[in-house]
């Protein structure tokens, strides 16, 4: 088992996010309270893709997917970078988040 050391917050692992804290775990939980962004979490989680890929498998505005991306992003359940496109720059998003561990205590 991975020692925490009192520390709170939303660390990762080889893996693994680990949460703790009142307030980090409700910020994760209401990351994954949408079904849009699990649905983004499972595409990346397959592959990389860019923000326009990930609008069409959605179904939404570009705008919205990557407003939806930020929320995952921001609780390090998505990693993103960018790379060259055909007309500036494209926002890549991939995840390598396997599994999540809430810490109580």
């Amino acid at each position: 088992m991975r020692k925490t050391s009192g520390r709170e917050g939303i660390f990762e692992n080889n893996g693994v996010l680990y949460v703790k804290g009142v307030d980090y775990i409700n910020r994760l939980a209401s990351a994954l309270a949408s079904k849009t962004r699990l649905e983004i979490l499972k595409l990346v989680s397959e592959k990389e893709l860019d923000i326009g890929d990930i609008a069409r498998y959605i179904k939404q505005s570009k705008a919205n997917a990557s407003a939806q991306i930020k929320r995952l992003e921001d609780v390090g359940l998505i990693k993103t970078s960018y790379k060259p496109g055909q007309r500036g720059v494209k926002k890549i998003c991939w995840t390598n988040i396997r599994e999540i561990r809430i810490i109580l205590e």
